[in-house]
């Protein structure tokens, strides 16, 4: 698999693509990764990647010609999937990233300032957003993208399993795990995971990962493929945390006051 970036500020990209499995999938040959600098396709001394938006405005846009050239150039001979990380995109999700993961090549596009000229965006595949949040630039979500596609590539894992048994992969939450000591200050791994009985091992995981989703993520239980008894519990786990979260977040009134806190 190749994967290309384009960007104002490329030298952001190797700490991070030379470590732990990123890293590990390059050495094998697995991942094919390259940093372009957009400044490459600028023809002015300053080579200018920006410039002021018509109609006025705050900020500056990224030029539309250095990215047209720049796709000309890169997607002339060989074909690639282009995508642009900007905010209006479309969550990234474990799903695209397992689309994008099937793909031979692909060229991230990294806007800055106050993001594109429009006429850039004709020659996206794809837009894709990290989160509702706003970021200096594309660079850390191209990294974010890269980092949970290439998880699923073959080979790249040494446990074949290790891609499939983690969360959102089932449309659920991992469940808890816990490692050695079984006993740590009071706190104990539970029973089940010590008796070896892997059909129950299973049975549990599945209850926790139910449960977790319900407690942290109960958007995700529309999609998730649940049988109606798992439905069922699952709708107890979050009746279960949204009445110890309204407890919680309910303001104690004068009433509910003890005497100690009415002395004060």
């Amino acid at each position: 698999m190749r994967i290309e970036t384009l960007s104002v500020f490329p030298q952001m990209f190797e700490p991070a693509m030379s470590l732990s499995i990123i890293g590990r999938a390059r050495a094998a040959g697995i991942l094919d990764f390259v940093a372009h600098d957009l400044r490459d396709w600028t023809h002015d001394r300053h080579n200018t990647t920006d410039d002021t938006p018509y109609g006025g405005g705050q900020g500056q846009l990224m030029k539309v010609e250095p990215v047209f050239e720049a796709l000309d150039d890169l997607t002339g001979a060989e074909p690639a999937f282009v995508v642009f990380l900007v905010p209006q995109g479309i969550p990234f999700t474990q799903e695209i990233a397992t689309k994008l993961a099937t793909r031979e090549r692909l060229i991230m596009v990294c806007g800055r300032y106050e993001g594109f000229d429009e006429r850039v965006y004709t020659r996206a595949d794809l837009c894709l957003s990290v989160g509702d949040y706003i970021l200096t630039g594309g660079e850390l979500p191209a990294m974010v993208v890269t980092d949970a596609l290439i998880r699923l590539v073959p080979g790249v894992l040494g446990d074949a399993l290790s891609s499939v048994d983690e969360s959102f992969t089932a449309g659920l939450l991992e469940y808890p795990q816990y490692t050695r000591p079984a006993t740590y200050r009071g706190l104990d791994v539970p029973d089940v995971l010590l008796g070896g009985n892997h059909a129950l091992i299973a049975d549990w995981q599945r209850k926790q990962s139910i449960i977790r989703t319900a407690q942290l993520r109960p958007d995700l239980l529309t999609s998730a493929d649940l049988t109606s008894a798992e439905r069922m519990m699952a709708g107890e786990a979050l009746r279960e945390t949204q009445t110890v979260h309204h407890m919680q977040t309910e303001p104690v009134g004068e009433d509910r006051l003890g005497e100690d806190d009415q002395r004060q």
